[in-house]
């Protein structure tokens, strides 16, 4: 069994944050998404929204990849950044450097993130909805 601490969990919401604002714009799939998994995570959603309200305008939001404290976390984060990154439509460049940035941090494999990116590009279009890697461990 996985336990996922206060400061996972709060790295966890913060890294998706910061991934669905690195293309400069925030739709309103990836905010319905980043609420729902604030919800999963335990964060309520006048939490999510004034993060959600901030991120554009707040030039001090330190973006250094966070750390998790096991590999399974951080694989998790990889997937559901990949599944929000692409409710736009369309993983951003920017984004998939962001997520390739966490994986190094924590020494994920790369070729395993570009398994599971091209895996989501093929199965996003019979999904849907979106659902979460991270339901899995909590």
């Amino acid at each position: 069994m996985i336990v996922m601490t206060f400061q996972d969990r709060s790295n966890y919401f913060k890294g998706l944050l910061i991934l669905i604002g690195k293309d400069k714009t925030i739709s309103e799939p990836e905010k319905n998404n980043l609420r729902k998994l604030a919800k999963i995570l335990g964060f309520n959603k006048e939490f999510c929204d004034g993060a959600l309200s901030e991120l554009l305008e707040n030039e001090y939001i330190i973006e250094d990849p966070p750390v998790f404290s096991n590999s399974e976390i951080a694989n998790s984060f990889i997937i559901d950044g990949i599944r929000i990154g692409f409710s736009d439509k369309a993983l951003h460049i920017f984004e998939l450097n962001w997520l390739k940035s966490v994986a190094d941090k924590n020494l994920v494999d790369y070729n395993w993130c570009m398994t599971k990116y091209e895996e989501y590009k093929e199965e996003k279009s019979t999904l849907d909805k979106i659902y979460f890697e991270i339901e899995k461990i909590l």
